[in-house]
């Protein structure tokens, strides 16, 4: 009797041990997998184009990104932040005493194409600098998870505390801006100067190149808004009243006439780009004669185009009161530019700017502004794998630091060895 219980008690352990293992395996079969960027050979190579930008190709050997539907990938992964960015090739340590101590911050509004985002993030980001990010009210609720979720795995990164619906023309574009400086005058860390971008723009200068050239003397202490006395051709977008149509579109209502700007300010007109000094942010923050021309500004056509350029030209801390167009801060190929300041657009034009095509990049090279627009990576994707590539490698062989395997963004197909020696050794 003893025996056959023993062998009973025997029989149900062995019994329960397999159906233990068996949901264990069942479970693991059933969880879906953590996604994975995608390697070469799945990765688009670089276009016979790009061969004379990254000159330190090999020939014969070709070369593909290392990382691939970027927006799959984000908005599915449940990894732990510190493999979120080493798989997205972020950069994670100052890469210099230089830029270490001259830290920047910077605006960037988005509101669609997640991948745009992320790579213009990883092309600009820094450890030591600050970063706001302003998701429109009009992206779709994936879109705002995904940025919210590449976001929070920086602590010197963060969405801006007031949003708005951003209408091309708009005053709410120029609010999107003031939103993300109060947000910004908050920050601990000390940056100098804040820079604002959208999504479709990309950078030409590195982290250092922009450093040094904000300290040059020029710049030194300096706001950067390029921008004129008001032409006659533009006086009807402040002279008359405009409505916002949220989201749409701003009309012109050409029987309302708008009163003059307060304190007798003489109306400029400009680039809606800049680069500010602290200094001034807190003057625009703070100034009742900032406030006044904001309040003013409200129903004026693309106020951000006069905005800035008009407060630079009164005497303010940071103000470059005698400048005009100077101070290179975007690389844009105008459709009524083409033959003098450019040789065309060898992608396509929207709203009268030039979306960049491969054989755009030579021309965006040698002019060196501080940043190139405008890029979409559903036309023209070349463009950016050849551009982003060419800055990486431009920003690593600037470091002084060692350099990190994943801070790499590209691999030959046969082997990542030797290009990761090249570049740590160059």
């Amino acid at each position: 009797m003893h025996q056959l219980e023993g062998t009973k008690c025997s029989f149900l352990l062995c019994l329960g041990m397999s159906i233990i293992i068996c949901s264990v395996i069942y479970m693991r079969t059933r969880m879906p997998t953590e996604p994975k960027l995608l390697e070469p050979p799945s990765c688009r190579s670089f276009s016979t184009e790009c061969k004379a930008l990254l000159p330190s190709m090999e020939e014969g050997v070709e070369r593909y990104r290392r990382d691939c539907q970027l927006e799959s990938y984000i908005m599915n992964s449940r990894m732990q932040c510190s493999n979120l960015t080493r798989d997205l090739h972020f950069i994670t340590k100052p890469l210099s005493r230089e830029e270490e101590y001259y830290p920047l911050a910077f605006i960037v509004t988005v509101h669609k194409e997640l991948e745009l985002f992320v790579r213009l993030l990883r092309a600009i980001y820094m450890p030591q600098n600050v970063y706001c990010i302003h998701v429109d009210n009009k992206a779709s609720v994936e879109y705002q998870t995904a940025v919210l979720k590449l976001v929070s795995c920086f602590k010197n990164t963060f969405l801006s505390s007031q949003r708005e619906t951003v209408t091309y023309a708009g005053f709410s574009r120029l609010q999107a801006d003031i939103n993300c400086m109060k947000d910004l005058s908050k920050s601990k860390i000390g940056w100098r100067k804040v820079v604002n971008l959208c999504g479709q723009d990309f950078p030409v200068k590195s982290n250092l190149e922009l450093v040094r050239y904000m300290q040059s003397k020029q710049w030194r202490d300096r706001n950067m808004t390029p921008g004129v006395k008001q032409p006659e051709s533009m006086k009807q977008r402040t002279q008359l009243q405009h409505r916002e149509i949220v989201g749409s579109h701003v009309a012109t209502r050409f029987r309302l006439k708008k009163g003059p700007p307060p304190h007798n300010l003489p109306v400029y007109f400009g680039t809606a780009y800049y680069a500010l000094t602290r200094a001034f942010v807190d003057f625009v923050l703070e100034s009742p004669k900032a406030q006044d021309l904001l309040e003013w500004s409200k129903d004026t056509f693309s106020p951000d185009e006069h905005y800035w350029v008009t407060l630079n030209h009164i005497k303010v801390p940071g103000s470059h009161i005698d400048g005009g167009w100077e101070g290179d801060i975007r690389a844009i190929k105008w459709r009524d530019q083409e033959g003098r300041v450019h040789n065309g657009c060898k992608g396509h034009y929207v709203r009268e700017i030039c979306i960049y095509g491969v054989e755009d990049l030579p021309w965006i090279v040698n002019r060196n502004s501080m940043f190139a627009n405008k890029f979409e990576s559903n036309t023209f994707p070349e463009a950016l794998d050849c551009l982003e590539q060419w800055h990486r490698n431009k920003v690593l062989n600037q470091t002084i630091v060692p350099i990190e395997a994943s801070w790499l963004l590209a691999t030959q197909s046969n082997s990542s060895s030797s290009y990761f020696n090249s570049i740590a050794g160059a």
